[in-house]
Order: structure tokens, then C-alpha cells, then sequence
């Protein structure tokens, strides 16, 4: 059955400081893989963003065009209070599966896995979907499998590879050389090009 954590959900564990995939800024795999990038007009959309570090990070460094989305309205308030240069209409309070537009690059930090992987295949589908033909999808999975039922859910870079291989095929799934020291040897670097 699959197991589709509503807002409000999401909503108690912001309020309630129940956050400990937070790491309270931009982790070093993005932040790098932005720094490369001199495209600043790229849009990028950084799905179930919680607290959007990975937006503020882009934005303070030149990316004007990236768009935060959370299904959860809190954290997106406190991102405007934090960042208020960003643009409001920026700040998308949707469910990412009712989410309609293009991007660029869509940067993948923490989503993937606060998702049931019964959601996996669908997710990949409609990541596939909001991309622009040459369009990114980046970021970082877990490649460990947790001994309890999440979210956090883990995984395998064999399934991940098969799972993503269903819509792109221009695909690396690698593991992350550049982790945080709570995460080093539990991370995968995903590059999708659609």
C-alpha cells in the first residue's frame, strides 16, 4: 500500500524540530556541483525543499531563476523570513505529483528518500516529465538500506540504476566523493539527463 505522507505530516515534523536530515546549510555535493555551473539563467526547481538551503545557496550565487517547492507551507515561511530577496513568487506550496512546468535542473537533496519507494517509479516519471529536453536531474541518494521503516527510506545503487534507467538514459549513479563526515560512504551522486 503505498504510503503518501500528507502536509500535514511534514508540517509537525518542521514544527517539532524533527528535521535530522536537515544539516542547517547547502551539503558540499551541491554546492560543488553549482559552483561548476556558469549558466546563472538556468531555471532550476528544487522539489520538497524543506528549509531550501540548496536554494539559498543558489541564489546568493547568481541563480535568479530557481523555484522551491514544498508541500508543506512552514518551511517555506521561514525560507522567506531567512531569505527575503527571493522572489515570493518563486515559493511553490504544491504536491510535487500535481506539479506542472519545465526545467533546467532539478536538484535532488533529501526528497527522494522522505518518499515510500512504492512512490519511486512515479517519481522518476514526473521528474522526467518536468525536465526541458537536455534538461538535469542532480543530486544525492542514499546507498544504504535503513534496519527501520522510514522516511528516511535507502536503497541500492542497483535499483536506483534500473528505476532510473526506465526514462533516462544518459544516466550516472556514483558514489559521492564529497559527502558530509555523518554521511561519507552512505551517499550516491545521481547525474539524469533527459
Amino acid at each position: 500500500m503505498t504510503k503518501r505522507l500528507d502536509a500535514q505530516y511534514w508540517t509537525e515534523r518542521y514544527k517539532e524540530n524533527q528535521t535530522g536530515w536537515d544539516v542547517g546549510s547547502a551539503t558540499t555535493p551541491i554546492k560543488q556541483y553549482l559552483d561548476q555551473i556558469y549558466q546563472k539563467e538556468v531555471k532550476i526547481l528544487i522539489p520538497g525543499a524543506g528549509n531550501a538551503h540548496e536554494a539559498k545557496y543558489a541564489f546568493e550565487n547568481g541563480f535568479q531563476n530557481v523555484y522551491v517547492l514544498d508541500i508543506s507551507a512552514h518551511p517555506l515561511e521561514k525560507f522567506q523570513k531567512s531569505c527575503s530577496s527571493f522572489p515570493e513568487k518563486q515559493l511553490l506550496h504544491k504536491d510535487f505529483f500535481e506539479h506542472e512546468d519545465k526545467y533546467d535542473l532539478i536538484l535532488e537533496q533529501t526528497f527522494f528518500c522522505a518518499l515510500d519507494p512504492s512512490l519511486r517509479s512515479e517519481y522518476v516519471k514526473k521528474m522526467h516529465s518536468l525536465l526541458n529536453p537536455g534538461g538535469k536531474l542532480v543530486g544525492v541518494l542514499f546507498g544504504v538500506e535503513f534496519t527501520y521503516d522510514g522516511p528516511p527510506f535507502g536503497g541500492k545503487r542497483e535499483d536506483y540504476l534500473d528505476l532510473f534507467g526506465e526514462k533516462f538514459s544518459k544516466l550516472s549513479i556514483e558514489p559521492c566523493y564529497n559527502s558530509i563526515v555523518p554521511r561519507q560512504g552512505s551517499e550516491l551522486f545521481l547525474m539524469a539527463e533527459k
